[in-house]
């Protein structure tokens, strides 16, 4: 059982219970990583369901060679650092940007990338990650957001991603069928994205995202 307090979220940008930390070994995209977990983050007790539908059904990273061999990948809430470090394994030339919230969250993922050699994650807030990141400057994102949130938080941060994403650039996002994914599509379609389900599984939907014109 999670010693969280009651009332905080694992989206607290500083949590109060105390880190629980717990050392693991997690299977992301065929890889083995050894990684370390805490209470008061996002899914703490380890890879969570939705995290692990969107590792099986996103389809493949544009290559190192159509990223003009380097590229900018962002995972977006973090939480210990499962995506983000998918996307620097995978892509060794790109930089990565790790972005959450929660300071709990940034430390472990900036200790998961150093653990395991991934030297091209940047982890940032998300204040810092909107500062660094320009219009138009990123190729690809991955995220399983924050939805508990609240809609309006959570349709300003889209609003904010979409204009930093490259015109030809793409995200995939998973969220539960039961916490709002067919409304926030839909939403998504009025505001400025060209969005489609392109995965069902286990109660979650994978979501493309692409800029309208």
């Amino acid at each position: 059982m999670s010693s969280q307090p009651a009332g905080e979220h694992y989206f607290a940008s500083t949590p109060h219970s105390e880190g629980s930390v717990r050392e693991l070994t997690v299977s992301l995209a065929g890889r083995d990583f050894r990684v370390t977990t805490a209470h008061g983050v996002f899914s703490g007790q380890g890879l969570d369901k939705g995290t692990a539908v969107l590792l099986r059904k996103v389809p493949p990273l544009p290559s190192s060679q159509e990223l003009g061999g380097s590229g900018v990948l962002v995972d977006v809430g973090c939480g210990w650092g499962p995506l983000a470090l998918t996307l620097a394994a995978e892509r060794p030339s790109a930089q990565v940007y790790a972005v959450d919230v929660n300071a709990r969250a940034l430390e472990l993922t900036r200790a998961n990338a150093t653990a395991n050699g991934l030297h091209n994650i940047q982890v940032l807030s998300e204040a810092d990650a909107f500062a660094a990141l320009g219009p138009n400057s990123v190729d690809v994102i991955w995220s399983n957001p924050p939805v508990r949130v609240g809609k309006m938080a959570l349709h300003a941060m889209w609003e904010a991603w979409r204009t930093r994403l490259k015109p030809e650039g793409v995200a995939y996002l998973v969220m539960g069928r039961n916490l709002g994914s067919d409304p926030f599509l839909a939403y998504l379609n009025e505001h400025g994205w060209i969005g489609e389900k392109i995965a069902s599984s286990k109660g979650f939907r994978v979501l493309q995202l692409r800029r309208s014109a």
